[in-house]
């Protein structure tokens, strides 16, 4: 398979290393802004000569609804899961998801699938590889909510059990939000975003 890295090395010609991003979108608003995330990633790479950014996408199925040309992102979906085993030696796609990547990125992060994750449960293709995840690689997580959702009590104790595991929060902001209300709850800006993956690819390579 040719992926995107091999056809950047060979623009350049040469040979650069790859670090492989997964990024996980749930059924925010905010997945809106997925491609973006996407595409401010791949321009890295046309700057960044030491390494070559990755990424490739997973989604819930709630997700998808805000996703304006979602076929263009070719991102792995619950159904992607289910047709590629059938049989005792098929591929367990949220296991090679994880396998794949050196970085797990959940943006956004929805109330719903965050409570799911602090409680360990795991009934998607985006939950279960989290469930999956190793845990010496790092993950990041983008919460993004109504405000009166993450101001619930409920809100800091998900996000505390998140970060006890070793996850890593990359805090929403105050903004108007999509339904009119104005206050903390916003993802973070995609470029805040790309600077923490960056961060993270150049301390894998350069440590």
């Amino acid at each position: 398979m040719i992926t995107f890295c091999m056809i950047i090395n060979s623009y350049f010609e040469m040979e650069r290393q790859t670090f492989k991003v997964l990024i996980a979108a749930t059924g925010s608003v905010a997945a809106m802004k997925v491609p973006l995330l996407v595409d401010s990633l791949k321009k890295l790479n046309e700057n960044n000569l030491d390494y070559c950014i990755e990424p490739q996408v997973m989604v819930t199925e709630h997700a998808k609804h805000f996703i304006e040309d979602f076929d263009k992102l070719h991102a792995h979906e619950d159904s992607t899961e289910w047709s590629a085993w059938q049989k005792r030696g098929d591929p367990v796609v949220h296991i090679e998801l994880g396998k794949w990547a050196d970085l797990l990125v959940i943006a956004p992060l929805d109330a719903n699938t965050l409570a799911k994750i602090s409680q360990g449960i795991c009934d998607n293709l985006v939950t279960s590889t989290v469930r999956a995840w190793d845990l010496k690689k790092p993950l990041l997580f983008c919460p993004a909510m109504n405000t009166r959702m993450w101001e619930h009590p409920i809100t800091s104790q998900q996000i505390a059990a998140l970060k006890e595991w070793g996850y890593e929060e990359i805090a929403p902001i105050s903004k108007t939000l999509m339904c009119g209300d104005t206050g903390v709850g916003a993802m973070a800006e995609v470029s805040t975003i790309v600077g923490k993956i960056k961060a993270k690819a150049d301390k894998k390579f350069h440590p």
